[in-house]
């Protein structure tokens, strides 16, 4: 397919979803067709190597990568969402240039890569789009996966379309993925180097308290002389289920997934205090809406227990591993299926709870009601996550090496 004819389908696909976009605030337009701020000159030739995370979830993902990198490169650090740009903005400053990943248009692309210039290009996980690789291999700039991760359910969609996506993925120079299922994807998919790395994921997980978690707990009035139970990437569809599983006297901080879940979370627990809305809400009440970007990791830190969302509706489960490096014992639903190995990984070291919505009650009064049994757990989770550190290492070895190469 030429860039024209993908250029003509892009178009067509933007006409169909214009009215989608325009009810939805984006901010960068400019940006996202590849008018970017110029970047300083590198410095005594260090090369510039191009990370590309997507949102805030990569974003945080990367940061040990990035400083790892940025001891002998120039990193770029390019994003796409305005929230994942906000968060970058904050991480990053001082550290590497952040800028906004374009549109897959080839003007686009090819005006973003004239400003940018970058030596290598990293994608994080997968976002692989084919213009942009295409330019890349044109200007003899090698694209590589990092963290490479192709689920079931992404595999699925992706293999209808590999008639046309084959290329794509055997431009890639090198993907690194996290485990050998999602590497016997991308081969299939026609990538040709392929090696299993493991995943940064344990290393970007805290391994010590944040310093902000006692200021959140004052500003939102949580006590810290009770109990309080924090269920963090929670769906609409389990916010019933965590106000009807609470034990009586417990308090509970919920942290939906995304910002558009947040208002029903709120009317999901009535008089609850919201982060966003200081000095509303009554704190005895003992019900909490966490609805701002960043702060969980905090709200992690808080927690006697911590409840993992999106594993107990059909939608394939959120991390557990940042709660389960602070310590926390952790309870996680049956559907965990876009982390499947790490909770296979906990499970195994008996470092997590599985149950089924009509056992978290009991599995949440078991584990508050035994202290001895939460810091048992929790010491577990912390062990499995220090057990499997290291692939950011094994990532940022390889990255320099390809630019040698």
């Amino acid at each position: 397919m030429t860039r024209f004819i993908l250029d003509a389908v892009y178009l067509l696909i933007a006409l169909a979803s214009l009215p989608w976009v325009l009810r939805k605030k984006r901010d960068g337009w400019g940006e996202r067709f590849g008018r970017v701020e110029p970047l300083p000159p590198t410095v005594d030739g260090r090369p510039r190597i191009m990370i590309h995370a997507v949102s805030v979830g990569e974003t945080n993902l990367v940061r040990s990568l990035v400083s790892r990198l940025a001891e002998e490169a120039d990193v770029v650090l390019t994003v796409t969402t305005d929230t994942g740009m906000a968060r970058a903005q904050e991480l990053y400053a001082g550290v590497a240039h952040v800028r906004r990943y374009p549109l897959d248009a080839s003007f686009s692309v090819r005006r973003f890569l004239n400003t940018v210039e970058p030596d290598a290009v990293a994608l994080v996980e997968l976002e692989l789009w084919p213009q942009f690789v295409r330019e890349c291999g044109a200007r003899s700039i090698p694209v590589s996966v990092v963290n490479g991760r192709l689920s079931a359910r992404s595999f699925k969609g992706y293999r209808k379309l590999r008639i046309f996506l084959g290329r794509t993925f055997r431009a890639l120079s090198w993907v690194g993925a996290q485990d050998e299922a999602y590497a016997a994807r991308f081969t299939e998919m026609g990538a040709q180097n392929v090696d299993v790395i493991g995943t940064m994921k344990w290393d970007a997980a805290p391994s010590e308290a944040p310093e902000g978690a006692e200021q959140l707990a004052i500003e939102m009035g949580i006590d810290r002389s009770k109990p309080l139970v924090v269920a963090g990437s929670t769906a609409p569809d389990e916010h019933r289920l965590l106000r009807e599983a609470m034990p009586e006297g417990v308090q509970l901080l919920c942290a939906p997934r995304r910002p558009e879940w947040w208002d029903g979370a709120a009317d999901a627990f009535p008089g609850c205090v919201r982060r966003t809305l200081p000095g509303k809400g009554d704190p005895a009440a003992g019900r909490f809406v966490l609805d701002t970007i960043g702060e969980l990791r905090d709200a992690y830190a808080l927690a006697d227990v911590v409840v993992v969302g999106r594993s107990f509706v059909d939608l394939f489960g959120s991390d557990p591993m940042e709660p389960a490096s602070l310590g926390k014992p952790v309870i996680i639903g049956p559907n965990v299926s876009d982390f499947q190995w790490v909770v296979d990984a906990m499970a195994a070291e008996n470092a997590i709870v599985r149950t089924a919505s009509d056992s978290l009650a009991t599995e949440l009064a078991r584990l508050l009601d035994n202290k001895d049994e939460r810091r048992a757990l929790g010491e577990r989770a912390r062990a499995c996550v220090e057990f499997h550190r290291g692939a950011t290492e094994r990532y940022a070895q390889k990255l320099f090496k390809l630019l040698k190469d």
